[in-house]
């Protein structure tokens, strides 16, 4: 019998049943998952477009720019988002949903901005902007192993000076970081050794024992210059002796 009055209590905490209804009795717990999955619901590329936008109108505010506090940065950019007429309806988003999901389509947008890039470089004359594209879409396949998805939201940031300088400062910091990266694994040069007092010394007398050698060699030339400029000059007063004698007689 007490079975029987927790079961009833049980079916009473959860509201009215139909017995007669087919319908399976939807229980708190189900209610619960459906608020869950309500919140994460999947983001259209209507709501991606808007949410550029608030990103780029607030970047660009002179008095909440992207330089202000990231809180408050963020904080104007989800009212921006949330007060947009083409949302009315909808439920909002938070914070860190809008955050997220920038994030996301920020890295994809960048990585397809290389490929794009790559793309215009590799174009020959007889290709157009449908070709570029094209190729483009296959180099980010290849390379991220997925189709790019987020093409609305690269066309509406490509032309925008503000993201561009800062998807050009993403860059150069990237290079960077490979160029610290290179270095290091290189490892610095390696640095002579200053020479002790004692090797220094010993340097000294090698070179000082060398001099002397070589002033020793420079004096027997010279020496030998000398004696062969005494014989040369005996020979030649010799035939002017003898020239002199022959012109007397």
């Amino acid at each position: 019998m007490s079975n029987s009055s927790s079961f009833v209590n049980l079916l009473a905490s959860q509201g009215c049943i139909d017995l007669d209804s087919s319908e399976p009795p939807s229980f708190s717990s189900q209610s619960s998952e459906e608020s869950s999955v309500r919140e994460r619901r999947r983001w259209s590329p209507k709501e991606d477009v808007i949410l550029v936008g608030a990103w780029l109108n607030t970047s660009k505010d002179p008095i909440v720019s992207n330089e202000q506090k990231a809180g408050a940065f963020w904080k104007r950019i989800v009212e921006y988002y949330n007060s947009n007429p083409q949302l009315v309806g909808t439920p909002p988003r938070e914070l860190g949903q809008c955050k997220q999901r920038w994030a996301r389509i920020n890295d994809s947008v960048c990585k397809f901005a290389g490929c794009y890039e790559m793309a215009l470089r590799e174009q020959r004359s007889s290709q157009n902007d449908n070709d570029v594209m094209k190729a483009a879409l296959e180099i980010y396949s290849s390379d991220q192993g997925i189709k790019f998805s987020m093409e609305h939201a690269w066309r509406e940031l490509r032309h925008d000076v503000k993201w561009c300088s800062s998807f050009q400062e993403k860059d150069i910091a990237k290079e960077k970081r490979k160029t610290a990266e290179f270095v290091d694994v290189e490892g610095p040069e390696p640095e002579e050794r200053p020479v002790g007092v004692k090797a220094a010394k010993a340097g000294k007398r090698k070179k000082s024992g060398k001099d002397e050698e070589l002033a020793k060699l420079e004096g027997l030339m010279e020496i030998k210059n000398n004696s062969q400029s005494k014989v040369c000059l005996k020979n030649c007063l010799q035939s002017l002796s003898h020239s002199l004698r022959w012109s007397l007689l």
